[in-house]
């Protein structure tokens, strides 16, 4: 555990954001690795077929995760405040929301998937190895949000060392077994979906084991978790909007991914793979953006103001560095990087020209998660959402479609730097206003 709320703001999240920042990578991986061996073993209709589901499962998983981020921030305020009993009763509620969750996530996903790529007009002959991708990926979302769970409730308290180490470990489990479903055994794409669950499966298991001998506050103890409904109702508040706010990034993705469709199968193809590298590219930022909100929302429960913006003004110094390094790979190593995913000449081309629009302008996104990640660590997290459903909603999906019309689908891939910088600009004019300073649940430290 590290107590974020003494020592120098810059040293303390950076040695907080590393961690997290491979564990993210790791994360991304069981994404990437599905993505390499399809393209490179089966064809490039698998690789479209892979890249379709993506938006689909987040668009399923969303709601849940941003309630889930809400428990983050609880408990990493309870944390600052030193208020043990009340983390411990935060983990046991955050538990029991998940495996509920998680049930009708499957049973809800499993059913409709077929709608939902018809809904998304992805071409006829892709549908059915979609479809038998995606149910075996979302039969196993009940390891998948434990394991997430877990993970994020670890970092809540200051550890983003022991999810590192466990992901890794789930994250090489998971290439071993995809080359040997997809290569050795030729299951196909489902072989690939097989691999993520049972490396999840795997990780949850091995970290849940080590916590309980290890972890005074982290035991498991399935039948005698207490669900606190006072805690929730924080969690939910703060959360909520967090989900709401993914939910409609989700549900733009697959609004994304429908104009994206139209084009046929080479600009799928080189949207999931483009969007892969896009994803790890980002990264960076992501991380440093978690780091500051643990960080903010440990100081807020010690009352200490003062240092948060010092860690914002430390935090965006080191992730602009990053995020400059970021962009010149991605633009001057992006025809290679594609290349990694396929062979189709007219796919990497296609990726490598959405990869050169929306890399230029990573600068923005990178502006836009640091204030965001001193709001959502505040527990201020519903004029962000409002912020997330203009930008997206009334900027990107209007602005894709008129410029694909016009331009073809470069077009949509202006749309997403466009809508970065609405959404940096609203965050920073919150930010200014000060008005997040209120939104804690530790308030006897902020009185």
């Amino acid at each position: 555990m590290i107590d974020l709320t003494d020592g120098r703001e810059g040293k303390l999240i950076l040695r907080f954001a590393i961690p997290m920042f491979i564990a993210n990578v790791f994360q991304q991986l069981y994404n990437i690795i599905d993505s390499v061996i399809v393209g490179k073993f089966i064809d490039k209709n698998a690789l479209a077929e892979v890249g379709a589901s993506f938006p689909i499962i987040y668009a399923l998983i969303a709601l849940v995760i941003g309630i889930g981020s809400g428990g983050t921030v609880v408990i990493s305020q309870y944390f600052g405040a030193k208020n043990i009993d009340k983390v411990k009763k935060s983990i046991d509620t955050i538990f029991i929301f998940l495996i509920i969750a998680s049930v009708l996530t499957s049973i809800l996903g499993i059913i409709f998937c077929e709608p939902l790529f018809k809904l998304l007009q992805l071409p006829d002959e892709l549908i059915p190895n979609a479809s038998a991708y995606l149910r075996i990926y979302l039969g196993g979302m009940i390891v998948f949000f434990g394991f997430s769970g877990t993970s994020s409730i670890l970092r809540g308290m200051g550890d983003s060392r022991t999810p590192l180490m466990f992901l890794i470990g789930t994250t090489v489990l998971n290439i071993f077994l995809d080359l040997l479903f997809i290569i050795v055994f030729e299951w196909g794409i489902e072989g690939a979906a097989w691999a993520t669950v049972l490396s999840q499966t795997v990780g949850l298991i091995a970290i849940t084991v080590y916590l309980h001998r290890t972890h005074d506050i982290m035991k498991f103890r399935l039948f005698s978790l207490n669900f606190d409904w006072s805690i929730f109702k924080d969690i939910v508040r703060i959360g909520l909007p967090t989900g709401f706010q993914q939910t409609f990034v989700a549900l733009g993705m697959m609004a994304l991914l429908g104009i994206v469709n139209t084009f046929g199968t080479d600009v799928i193809a080189a949207y999931s793979v483009a969007g892969r590298i896009d994803a790890m590219a980002s990264m960076p930022a992501m991380a440093f953006s978690a780091a500051l909100a643990t960080f903010v929302g440990q100081n807020i429960g010690a009352g200490k103001f003062d240092r948060v913006k010092k860690g914002l003004i430390a935090t965006i110094k080191m992730s602009t560095i990053y995020c400059l390094f970021i962009t010149a790979v991605a633009v001057g190593l992006g025809h290679y990087l594609m290349m990694m995913f396929t062979d189709d000449a007219n796919v990497v081309s296609i990726g490598y020209e959405y990869l050169i629009i929306v890399s230029s302008f990573y600068l923005l996104f990178n502006m836009m998660f640091m204030y965001t990640g001193v709001l959502r660590g505040a527990g201020a997290t519903l004029i962000p959402m409002f912020i997330t459903l203009i930008s997206l909603w009334i900027i990107r999906i209007p602005i894709a479609y008129f410029l694909s019309d016009h331009i073809g689908e470069s077009g949509i891939w202006w749309a997403i730097p466009i809508a970065w910088f609405v959404g940096m600009i609203g965050s920073y004019i919150y930010y200014l206003t000060g008005k997040w300073k209120n939104k804690g649940v530790a308030k006897v430290q902020t009185e």
